[in-house]
């Protein structure tokens, strides 16, 4: 089995559990209390930020067939994914430019900058986000919110493109001669953060 999908054989009951989490439960009822989902935004606005950064350092380390894959994830994160996250602010009152960050904000982007210091590491570490959130997607994409606000936010995720983003993602987790048991080790620690993201700061 490839690496990127032992990982993800891994990654599956943290989905579950993410599934559960009574943020996600109101995301995919559409019923979300608007102060919850408008901390989310804040939070996630500054971790998306660090994300990018995360994508760049590992794009100055990628061996040359998969520099322009990091380098369009960079572009896609700071371009589409924020460009949402501004839509949607405006309509949840989100204040993206006075949000600080909260502990499980801090954690998460500190633990994926610093494993971003070696090629697989950082591949291991950011493929929780790109493989959860595309994961959490299509799941919640088979029975939609009826609310068009967390409707789009839904959809974000569930598009076949940020699936596609993800799938090259896997390929250079596969290509980058990483490790297994250290990948193992870092992805699950990553999932671990992405659970912890859920429990937003009020």
């Amino acid at each position: 089995m490839a690496l990127a999908a032992r990982l993800e054989e891994l990654g599956r009951p943290y989905v579950e559990e993410q599934l559960r989490h009574p943020t996600v439960v109101g995301i995919a009822r559409g019923d979300l209390d608007e102060a919850v989902f408008r901390s989310w935004l804040e939070q996630d606005y500054l971790f998306l930020h660090d994300y990018v950064r995360v994508f760049s350092r590992l794009a100055w380390q990628a061996p040359d067939a998969h520099l322009g894959d990091l380098v369009d994830l960079a572009y896609a994160t700071l371009h589409d994914e924020l460009e949402l996250h501004r839509s949607l602010s405006a309509e949840f009152g989100a204040d993206l430019d006075g949000a600080k960050k909260g502990p499980a904000c801090a954690a998460y982007t500190s633990f994926l900058l610093d494993s971003a210091a070696s090629y697989g590491d950082g591949l291991a570490a950011l493929y929780p986000c790109m493989w959860g959130y595309s994961t959490l997607g299509a799941r919640l994409a088979e029975d939609p919110p009826a609310e068009p606000r967390y409707r789009r936010w839904v959809d974000t995720y569930a598009d076949p493109e940020f699936a596609a983003l993800t799938r090259r993602c896997a390929q250079m987790i596969d290509e980058s001669g990483a490790d297994p048991d250290r990948a193992a080790e870092l992805f699950r620690e990553g999932m671990r953060h992405e659970l912890a993201f859920w429990d937003v700061p009020l």
